[in-house]
């Protein structure tokens, strides 16, 4: 029986800490590059048989190293970019908070309707992701994947896995540098193997 399997793992911590990120294009601090490293380390004997990353320095650059290294072929998918932000994006939650203590506490409970101004809409960032893992999934059918991403891609996945609603998306925690395993073969649908595995 033909089993794919797809190792979603989150890029390390960003130069200039933890803010709402986007699609800024800020590389990997040393601590992200360390984190990095030691979650493949824990992977035996490299399994994949191919690397699918976003373009974003921070998950790109390292996807580029690993491939080097290993010799497993790289591609990147411009569809697996982080969610746009709008006029969040660098900015941390106390630099929001200063005008709007709530505004944090809105977004969490109903990101749908209190987007950021000027953010990609939910649906939108969750139909062109959702799209590149379905490519994937019928271009590799069969391998085990590497996808090098980011929250909110790993978390469209995995909402769109447990056919949860999109408002439950930010529910579900990603810490930097962890896996998220999925599995697929003909007789059961896509599949959440495990979650959060440092």
């Amino acid at each position: 029986m033909s089993t794919t399997t797809i190792d979603l793992l989150r890029h390390g911590e960003p130069l200039g800490g933890r803010r709402y990120r986007g699609q800024i294009d800020d590389p990997l601090s040393e601590k992200g590059w360390n984190e990095m490293w030691q979650a493949v380390a824990t992977t035996p004997s490299s399994p994949w048989q191919q690397i699918i990353s976003s373009p974003l320095r921070r998950c790109g650059e390292f996807a580029e190293r690993l491939s080097e290294k290993t010799r497993i072929p790289l591609d990147f998918d411009e569809r697996f970019k982080e969610v746009g932000f709008g006029s969040w994006e660098g900015k941390t939650r106390d630099e929001l908070r200063l005008n709007d203590p709530g505004i944090i506490s809105r977004f969490y409970h109903d990101p749908i309707n209190h987007r950021p101004a000027g953010a990609e809409p939910l649906e939108h960032f969750s139909l062109r992701v959702n799209r590149a893992l379905d490519d994937c999934l019928e271009k590799y059918h069969g391998q085990h994947l590497l996808i090098v991403g980011h929250a909110g891609v790993i978390r469209a996945i995995v909402t769109r896995v447990l056919s949860a609603p999109l408002s439950s998306m930010y529910r579900i925690s990603i810490s930097t540098a962890s896996f998220t395993r999925l599995q697929q073969d003909e007789e059961r649908p896509l599949t959440l193997l495990y979650h959060g595995k440092k």
